[in-house]
């Protein structure tokens, strides 16, 4: 029997009374007495219960493994404090390269624009000046416009020397993939820093990532300045030399990790379609263009130069000198607007650019397929994924397009690898 005192209760009563009674109330329960006995769980791991949400939501389990056991299992310790401040110290070189790529690609796309106006300007008016001279009669007038003409074009022959040695419009273009590489160093280490777990090899690979950057778009004009007529037409290349891993056939491990036979013949199929399409037409157009390029930059400064002799010797009894000097101004315009204005340099750095993207994607594919153990890999099934998004196709497409490159007769036309560019 249990007995529960209950103390303090104010009984009232009426307002007309008034008055009040206090009683102390003591009520006794009975029931039968509960006794609590410690309650048993299931002991239940970190790991156990991570695989069994895996498990039940119809994902891929996600390999965590540590040097020791990169061949067996998942990684159990926590982050190195070192390697993250290491890390956040790169992520600020990198923002900050950012910020600089960015603001010189602006610089040097106004260097294109004021240059070109100003030459242009320049060459129009030396050209005008050539046909009054000749429109004159004679002396002083004649000869001012003979010497303002004949000054116009040597300026503008020279400014268009330079301009067409650095490139600006080329210049912007590399400025420009820069940024936009950096800032894709960026996010990996974001990324890395909040689901990952960080070792010194990361730290290394990114370091690696940041410096081939710097060497492959330097920032300085003099000295390290790329080459703008190239003898021969090469993938651009921005990333560390990968590191190939031979396979072995024997004791190869290829099931795990969202990888299998399917998976790695689909990847080699996909690798052979970016070499023999993709890249080789990239680089054929980059060859057209360097062509081009390199017509055009000879062209501007030899008619303006053309067209200073012409000024030099125009006069009334000179008709052909005054031919030369008013035409060669008028088609130095006309290439100077094409090759500056249409940015031709632009033009072939994107498209060896785009040439360099697919030779980055084939390395990153051959990579993970020749290294041996499944566990060092990245996880397939997100592997596939992003080798889609960067090709903008869906994973049934990519499939699609693995199948049909295996079984098309040689008298087929293959279908291209990107539908992004």
């Amino acid at each position: 029997m249990a007995s529960l005192p209950v103390s303090g209760m104010v009984v009232s009563g009426s307002s007309s009374s008034r008055c009040s009674h206090k009683r102390l109330v003591t009520a006794n329960i009975n029931g039968p007495k509960i006794r609590f006995s410690p309650l048993s769980l299931p002991k239940l791991s970190t790991k156990d219960f991570i695989e069994e949400l895996s498990v039940r939501s119809g994902g891929y389990r996600i390999p965590i493994t540590t040097q020791m056991e990169k061949e067996s299992g998942p990684k159990t310790h926590g982050s190195d404090p070192v390697v993250v401040a290491k890390l956040y110290a790169i992520m600020e070189a990198v923002a900050d390269r950012i910020e600089m790529h960015k603001n010189i690609g602006e610089q040097r796309d106004n260097w294109n624009h004021l240059l070109l106006n100003s030459i242009h300007a320049m060459t129009l008016t030396a050209a005008t000046m050539c046909g009054l001279a000749a429109a004159s009669a004679s002396g002083e007038p004649l000869a001012g416009l003979k010497v303002s003409s004949t000054i116009l074009y040597l300026a503008a022959t020279g400014m268009l020397a330079i301009m067409n040695k650095i490139q600006p419009s080329q210049l912007a273009e590399e400025q420009r993939n820069a940024a936009r590489l950096f800032k894709q160093v960026h996010g990996q280490i974001q990324t890395l820093l909040s689901v990952g777990n960080p070792t010194f090899s990361d730290v290394n690979d990114a370091m690696e990532n940041v410096l081939a950057l710097d060497k492959a778009y330097p920032l300085p004009l003099l000295g390290a300045m790329l080459e703008k007529y190239p003898s021969s037409v090469a993938p651009a290349v921005w990333w560390p030399q990968q590191r190939r891993k031979q396979a072995k056939g024997i004791g190869k491990k290829i099931e795990g990790n969202g990888w299998d036979r399917e998976l790695e013949d689909e990847m080699r199929e996909i690798v052979g379609v970016l070499k023999r399409k993709d890249k080789a037409d990239y680089l054929r157009l980059s060859e057209k263009a360097l062509k081009v390029h390199k017509m055009l930059a000879f062209s501007g400064p030899l008619l303006t130069g053309l067209g200073a002799l012409g000024s030099a010797f125009a006069g009334a009894t000179n008709p052909w000198a005054v031919i030369l000097g008013v035409a060669g101004g008028a088609l130095a315009s006309i290439v100077n607007a094409l090759e500056h204005g249409g940015q031709v340099g632009m033009v072939f750095e994107m498209y060896r650019s785009n040439a360099g993207f697919f030779k980055l994607l084939e390395e990153t594919i051959e990579s993970n397929i020749n290294e041996t153990n499944v566990w060092g890999r990245e996880n397939g099934q997100v592997y596939e994924m992003k080798v889609a998004l960067q090709l903008g196709r869906s994973l049934s497409e990519l499939k699609h397009l693995a199948t049909s490159s295996s079984l098309r007769n040689i008298e087929e036309e293959e279908e291209f690898g990107s539908k992004l560019f």
